[in-house]
């Protein structure tokens, strides 16, 4: 399940972000280097900006176990909750900036994509958290809390589009970095332990097939 949510979050990386933004900062700037140097820019911007994330925030995946400052007085549970918060964070922008540069398609479709990557990673959440003795009620309440900061974030994406249509190539590019950065530091080392990289990596390929597939033929 996790698998298919980082598929379905890499396709629309690359054909709900980084292609349009590059096309947005083609149509802004004369010539192909400096849209290609602003995409670049945002790309490695937004896996910075998820990655000192990672460094000051406390937090705990299933598998990887603790990261950030080592701390003592929060919960368990809450370190699971601070980790699936950061992977939400770029999901939210990245659907602020779809509806923010003005396309309704382009914005459902990424909204109807993320959205289609958080039910199995919500439901991977719970049963995780289930694993680790907490109560049906509990975990699913506690997997949908993590899911609020989208709301947050996809309305700082929008609003900070809104400020400037230059700043869409910027804001596009940052979402997709910081999306492909959870992807590869944290869900594929975490579905790939205890042996289940093969069933994870159909997962991925089946998440990213169908968010291309959706991306391209109604985006």
């Amino acid at each position: 399940m996790l698998g298919f949510a980082a598929g379905v979050m890499l396709a629309a990386a690359f054909f709900s972000l980084i292609l349009p933004g590059l096309e947005t900062a083609l149509a802004l700037y004369n010539g192909r280097l400096v849209p290609a140097l602003i995409v670049t820019g945002g790309v490695l911007l937004g896996g910075l900006f998820v990655g000192s994330l990672n460094e000051v925030v406390p937090h705990e995946h299933f598998a990887q176990g603790r990261e950030g400052p080592p701390t003592a007085e929060i919960d368990r549970v809450w370190l699971f909750v601070f980790a699936i918060t950061i992977h939400n964070l770029p999901e939210g922008l990245a659907v602020g900036v779809g509806f923010g540069g003005g396309d309704f398609a382009a914005g459902s479709m990424l909204a109807v994509g993320i959205g289609l990557q958080n039910a199995p990673e919500g439901l991977a959440v719970a049963l995780a958290l289930r694993s680790v003795g907490r109560s049906p009620a509990s975990a699913f309440l506690i997997a949908g809390v993590t899911g609020l900061v989208e709301p947050v974030t996809g309305l700082l994406g929008a609003f900070a589009v809104s400020i400037s249509t230059q700043l869409l190539p910027w804001t596009m590019s940052f979402a997709a970095g910081a999306m492909v950065y959870v992807i590869s530091h944290e869900i594929i080392p975490e579905t790939h332990r205890h042996g289940s990289q093969r069933a994870a990596t159909f997962g991925l390929m089946a998440g990213f097939a169908v968010m291309m597939l959706l991306d391209t033929a109604f985006g």
